[in-house]
């Protein structure tokens, strides 16, 4: 039960334990209600669009060539400091932002693969990935970030949330890596009844 005292105990320990230095990791929650979201290997797209109370909506934030961070170079297994195409959007029901999403690939990657992910506009990249056999999933690892680590956009989003549950995994297509994370937003737990796993 959501509401169980003992649940939320450990999942409070489980945070101070294994978030205390930032880092991505695949080990579950004492929560199951939570390692639903955090680590199911279906369509994000398609869940978010089941629950929405108007119509799902991506909202663009920003996109473009960008130096991608130390920890995506080393997932990517490229060289630190690789240049990379970032796409940053909300995944919204209606005009409510419920998920922050960033997706990176390299550029080297991308331009020996021939895919153009700089045309999607507000369309799903979870939907191309999964609508393309050739995309395999990998693992996913998740994370409890600060929110001081999100872009301004996200920040203001997270309201007074100093750390949010966020996830990660990689798409392979031969050569071609796209790395696609996803924050859990406050008001996503708090308009779907589970403001408890917000902590």
């Amino acid at each position: 039960m959501l509401n169980c005292p003992l649940i939320f105990q450990q999942l409070s320990d489980f945070v101070s334990t294994k978030t205390l230095v930032n880092h991505w990791h695949s080990n579950p929650t004492p929560c199951a209600a939570l390692n639903d979201w955090l680590f199911a290997q279906g369509s994000l797209t398609q869940r978010l669009t089941a629950l929405c109370r108007t119509e799902f909506r991506v909202q663009l934030i920003n996109e473009g060539w960008q130096t991608l961070s130390n920890s995506e170079c080393a997932t990517l297994d490229i060289a630190h400091n690789s240049l990379g195409w970032v796409r940053e959007v909300f995944l919204c029901d209606g005009q409510q932002a419920w998920v922050f999403a960033r997706s990176v690939a390299s550029q080297a990657a991308l331009q020996t693969a021939s895919f153009d992910i700089s045309q999607l506009g507000t369309r799903s990249l979870g939907e191309l990935l999964f609508s393309d056999p050739a995309f395999s999933r990998g693992p996913m690892y998740i994370n409890h970030l600060p929110s001081t680590e999100l872009p301004v956009q996200a920040q203001q989003q997270a309201k007074s949330a100093q750390r949010l549950w966020a996830r990660r995994s990689c798409f392979q297509k031969d050569s071609l890596g796209v790395l696609v994370a996803e924050v859990f937003l406050p008001q996503f737990w708090q308009d779907n009844g589970l403001s408890k796993l917000n902590t």
